[in-house]
């Protein structure tokens, strides 16, 4: 038998015919003889929220019948007609119902529905509102998450949307934009972008290029475009409005 210390990494993807496959924690992820082979492999935590803006079909008054909730309680439920494709999962899956977001409520601010639903939905908290740059709302659980657990990943997290994120002024009643087109906020007052670009998100978790060492190449290149126009950036920090400045202290 031959031993070798080779070992694949863990980001490894299958490649081939215009597709990308993420593979799952392999044993040959794990160098041979190493300490991580000899002890159990512990794979790497991850949560994720998935947030429907219009909700699911719920309201038997509305619908005449109910698409969501499961039927029973328990181990023995019946999976309703939207969550049957999670049957080969159902050992592992809870749902939760009758809950409630007391905060995405009006309280005297009128309507506005959308952009309070959106921004109380991992806050729980009751969003200012505002057209303005001033937005407020919460710590979403995403990043409180991401605050403990985001060092065993290339990422702490990763926002991602289907649709195209504007951020800039007005876009419900009164609410600012941001309010809308984003679910994750890093600070009560720092709303994180969302990426709807498949082939951005790509290169954030692997990098360009199409071996390890390409894509090494190319972060190393980056970093060095980047520390050339520092100075470029400043010059033009100075020349954008309050908002604009923002974006740009969020995304560079």
């Amino acid at each position: 038998m031959f031993i070798t210390q080779k070992s694949l990494p863990r980001r490894t993807v299958l490649r081939g015919m215009g597709a990308t496959l993420a593979l799952p924690l392999l044993d040959a992820m794990v160098p041979a003889l190493s300490a991580a082979a000899r002890a159990a492999v512990r794979p790497v935590r991850r949560a994720g929220f998935v947030y429907i803006p219009n909700g699911a079909v719920i309201d038997v008054a509305a619908h005449g019948f109910d698409a969501w909730s499961p039927i029973g309680e328990g181990r023995n439920f019946e999976l309703s007609t939207i969550l049957k494709p999670l049957e080969n999962v159902r050992d592992r899956l809870v749902v939760l119902s009758g809950l409630d977001h007391p905060m995405a409520r009006s309280m005297g601010d009128g309507a506005g529905d959308h952009a309070r639903g959106t921004a109380t939905w991992l806050t729980g908290v009751h969003p200012k509102k505002t057209e303005g740059i001033d937005v407020r709302a919460g710590t979403t659980v995403d990043q409180i998450i991401a605050a403990d657990y985001g060092n065993e990943t290339r990422l702490p997290s990763l926002e991602v949307a289907l649709e195209s994120p504007e951020r800039v002024g007005n876009c419900e009643v009164g609410y600012s934009c941001q309010y809308l087109y984003t679910i994750s906020w890093r600070t009560p007052t720092t709303p994180l972008p969302m990426e709807n670009n498949p082939r951005v998100v790509f290169e954030r978790l692997f990098g360009e290029g199409g071996t390890a060492a390409e894509r090494l190449a190319e972060r190393q290149r980056d970093r060095s475009i980047l520390d050339w126009v520092t100075g470029d950036i400043a010059d033009l920090r100075r020349q954008l409005g309050a908002s604009d400045q923002q974006l740009c202290r969020v995304h560079i």
